[in-house]
């Protein structure tokens, strides 16, 4: 059994003085994985589940094995951090050994020296639910000041996630409307080069980007670039 190296305090504040400004969500799952890993005593690995609709996966792990038994999950579609991410609520295994809900799964673990877990549902954001996973090496490794412990950083860490989650969406979003920004701006720009030599109006202009796009097989953005390039060419030549 691994001791903890910060207490649930710290790790907390740690946790909170994280920017998501400078961080992916990514590299959010991972952090709030290895803090766990760190303060939960009796933690030998821990794993944060993702779950979309009816499709699992592990957003960070601290251990190959973790991950493992966590995909042999989502494989068989049950076991307990999928079950803690349904329901929001706390799962134990306090013996591989005794487990009887998912005798397959524990014995799997059991023969991969893993001998006790806790899954605490993380309710990170509308569409998306989760579970924190902590593996031990050792039977009834998580006494109730373990458990509690688990429980509060998961109650901190699905509000963190779920900002992340929400910023993480808005800056791709706003990526998305700077890209679309952009292509509009250079498809205009085509546009007024063909209205200029061709005498004709907008609709006519972009019905011939169009046709051009269909003949070639590319992207009306890809034919407005290649017409603007061409038309500051012959401009600077």
């Amino acid at each position: 059994m691994t001791l903890p190296t910060m207490s649930p305090a710290e790790a907390l504040a740690e946790l909170g003085r994280v920017r998501l400004d400078e961080i992916s969500l990514d590299d959010m799952l991972l952090r709030v994985a290895e803090l766990a890993n760190r303060s939960i005593p009796g933690t030998r690995e821990v794993t944060v589940t993702l779950v979309r609709g009816r499709v699992g996966w592990t957003g960070a792990f601290t251990g190959e094995l973790a991950r493992q038994l966590d995909e042999w999950q989502y494989d068989q579609h049950r076991g307990p951090c999928l079950d803690a991410s349904a329901s929001g609520d706390t799962i134990s295994v306090p013996d591989m050994a005794t487990e009887d809900r998912w005798p397959a799964w524990a014995e799997r673990a059991r023969a991969a020296g893993v001998r006790s877990s806790l899954s605490v549902g993380l309710p990170i954001q509308g569409s998306v639910v989760g579970a924190l996973n902590v593996y031990s090496d050792s039977a009834n490794a998580f006494e109730p000041s373990s458990v509690a412990s688990a429980e509060g950083f998961a109650a901190y860490a699905a509000v963190a996630l779920a900002n992340a989650h929400l910023y993480d969406n808005a800056a791709t979003t706003a990526a998305q409307m700077q890209e679309a920004m952009r292509n509009r701006a250079v498809i205009e720009q085509a546009k007024g080069i063909i209205m200029g030599s061709r005498r004709c109006s907008p609709e006519e202009a972009f019905a011939l980007l169009s046709k051009i796009s269909q003949d070639t097989n590319r992207k009306v953005r890809e034919v407005a670039e290649t017409l603007v390039a061409q038309a500051v060419g012959k401009a600077r030549g």
